[in-house]
């Protein structure tokens, strides 16, 4: 048996592979003590059989939240004398561009735990200042009154050579200074590449979630059995195991909406699809990323405004999830999110307390979810509280309550229409190229009215697309990386001579593919090039071969509408990505016979007329029916306005286009 497990901010979703055969479970989170939902969930699933687990793939927000509500580890950070400002002074990017007094995050580590150490290399890795370890001392003197619990070390040119940071990691693991050896995260280590703002940002944060992450694993570890291996997602769509995330937590970041992008890039591409857009909406956040064809990594990101050069999946993040809080701001317009309700209360209709309206009070209002058919009729719906809620707001801006309810819903998909745009024609793609993939507890409630807006002509929802995440962690495949700059002209000697480095390089991912007990006919490799014309501040990858350079001309003008081929071209790091193949659940396709869908009832909708109600699992492949409609199943609801067609393909995927 083998299970993935994504905690999400309301709701702890659970898929079981045995022998093939796939089990489904969803309950809510316990957002103080995570691993406790987890746990239940496991228990659950497994009919106790937790002995039994072989394997769980785990999608976890932990070091997300770390982060975001800066309640991180204490950390230190050490850096080449001349440079402790490093994380303030920043690239002095104007996050927007006409406000003249931005709000700018503070870095993770405050300047008073910044200290400067006294050693100096130069571009070619060779000494200029030595490394003084009388001077050393005295810092080290002052990191250890801090009583910190990670120590960051960035110095100047370390990524070429690494001597001097393995000097201080000696002497820092001399003294005790740090509980374990993996508390010192060095540069040249955790990411041996050149811009030394973004590498003291990355191994800052990395400093800032590892004490938390590891304990967080060392909790889960000591919960299952021995026998259960436990891996982690990544925010790149691979997963590696436990062990690693206490050397790589900064990896973990965007571990679970990375997990259902992968998921749906499975499932579509299983059904034919392979230019979509994801939405993957929740309780707490909505998550919306684009592949076109293969999903691709970016070798730069921010978090929260924090720098990283962490690969991730290139996912847009709006607060807006079935528990946003709908309010009246100072100038009297009505909001949606990002603050949210959660699990605890969670929306009012849940009848645990909450007393502000959300979305889903919203959405119950509007009769698109169901006060029976919740949770599988797991979870009865308080609509005489929603109603209660939404009556407050609807005063305050002087509408009815059910004008309140759309008002609230129409905010809502407003949100998602930007964040599909950013992701689609602000990056020059045509979203009427893409079918839409719908999932989260929320996202087939909203999704046909997200793609009516941008002319999207399908919607596809997944057979279970409310635990979709969960099913990308059991499919994922183990992903391992290494990187070094190399920053030279690329010309073919430099490209011969680049083939040791790679070599290197694959070793090195060889080496981790194997410790995680991956056979060698499932290892598969791809080495990148980070390219860039002479003079220019960003770089393009490319396959390495030696068309790298004729590969970068035609990437920028596909990028950028032009092509410098006169100018000369420079190749800045190597990047090595190995990819261990791991077992899939078998989507085997069924014959579909046309025919109408049975209807479980009917209820007035709000409009006048009838919503039509479906129960998902009594969807055969082949069956059809039109909006308006609902179709119930444990883990979401999907919503089929009026207009839309709505029938089932050979994999039990609900294809939804307009008439």
């Amino acid at each position: 048996m083998r299970a993935g497990v994504d905690i999400g901010g309301t709701f702890t979703d659970l898929v079981l592979s045995d022998g093939g055969q796939l089990k489904i479970h969803k309950l809510l989170s316990s957002p103080q003590n995570p691993e406790r939902s987890m746990l239940a969930g496991l228990e659950t699933i497994t009919a106790g059989g937790l002995t039994a687990l072989q394997q769980v793939a785990h999608g976890s927000t932990v070091a997300t939240n770390a982060i975001l509500e800066r309640k991180g580890a204490r950390a230190a950070l050490l850096t080449t004398a001349g440079f402790r400002d490093l994380l303030f002074i920043g690239r002095q990017d104007r996050p927007m561009l006409y406000d003249i007094h931005p709000s700018i995050p503070p870095p993770l580590i405050p300047r008073e735990r910044c200290y400067e150490v006294r050693e100096r290399l130069d571009h070619r890795g060779k000494a200029l200042t030595e490394l003084d370890l009388v001077a050393l001392d005295e810092v080290l003197d002052q990191v250890a009154a801090d009583k910190v619990d990670a120590i960051a070390v960035c110095f100047l040119f370390s990524y070429v050579n690494p001597a001097h940071e393995r000097r201080v990691k000696g002497r820092i693991l001399e003294r005790g200074l740090v509980e374990h050896e993996w508390q010192v995260v060095l540069s040249s280590e955790a990411l041996p590449e050149f811009r030394e703002y973004e590498r003291a940002s990355t191994i800052a944060l990395e400093a800032y979630v590892r004490p938390v992450m590891s304990r967080y694993i060392g909790k889960l570890e000591a919960a299952l059995p021995a026998e259960t291996s436990l891996r982690i997602m990544k925010s790149d769509g691979g997963v590696m195991r436990a062990s690693r995330v206490r050397q790589q937590a900064i990896h973990t970041a965007l571990s679970g909406p990375a997990a259902g992008v992968m998921g749906a890039f499975h499932l579509s591409t299983t059904a034919g699809f392979d230019k979509i857009i994801t939405l993957d909406m929740g309780g707490t956040s909505t998550d919306v990323a684009l592949i076109d064809g293969q999903p691709a990594p970016r070798a730069e990101s921010a978090i929260d405004g924090l720098p990283t050069r962490a690969r991730m999946l290139d996912i847009e993040t709006i607060g807006a999830g079935g528990g946003s809080l709908a309010r009246v701001d100072a100038g009297g317009a009505l909001r949606v999110g990002p603050e949210s309700a959660g699990a605890n209360p969670g929306p009012v209709v849940y009848g645990l307390g909450g007393e502000q309206a959300t979305l889903s009070d919203a959405n119950a209002m509007l009769g698109r979810l169901d006060a029976h058919h919740f949770l599988g009729g797991a979870m009865a719906l308080d609509l005489a509280a929603g109603e209660r809620a939404l009556a407050e707001l609807a005063r305050q801006v002087g509408f009815s309550i059910m004008e309140a309810a759309q008002g609230v819903v129409d905010i809502a998909n407003v949100n998602i229409d930007r964040a599909i745009r950013r992701v689609s024609i602000a990056r020059g793609y045509d979203p009427r190229d893409f079918t839409l993939v719908a999932f989260g507890g929320a996202g087939p409630l909203h999704a046909c009215e997200a793609a009516a807006r941008l002319d999207i002509p399908r919607v596809l929802v997944p057979e279970s697309p409310g635990v979709l995440c969960a099913l990308g962690l059991l499919i994922a495949d183990v992903a391992v990386d290494f990187s070094r700059s190399v920053m030279r002209e690329a010309t073919a000697e430099c490209l011969r001579e680049l083939r040791e480095t790679e070599a290197e390089l694959l070793a090195l991912a060889d080496d981790e593919l194997r410790q995680e007990g991956i056979a060698e006919e499932d290892m598969r490799y791809a080495t990148m090039l980070d390219m860039r014309y002479e003079g220019q501040a960003y770089e393009l990858s490319v396959p390495f071969n030696e068309r790298a350079a004729d590969s970068f001309h035609e990437a920028h003008e596909r990028a950028y509408g032009h092509a410098i081929r006169w100018r000369a071209v420079e190749a800045v790091n190597m990047r090595v990505t190995g990819i261990g193949a791991i077992e899939k659940p078998l989507f085997e396709q069924a014959e579909s016979t046309a025919h109408e869908a049975a209807s479980i009832g009917e209820k007035p909708a709000p409009s006048g007329g009838a919503i039509m109600l479906y129960e998902r699992a009594r969807l055969r492949p082949g069956a059809g029916f039109n909006g308006e409609a609902l179709v119930f199943q444990m883990d979401s609801t999907t919503y089929v306005p009026a207009g839309w067609l709505a029938r089932v393909d050979g994999y039990a995927n609900l294809l939804l286009e307009r008439e």
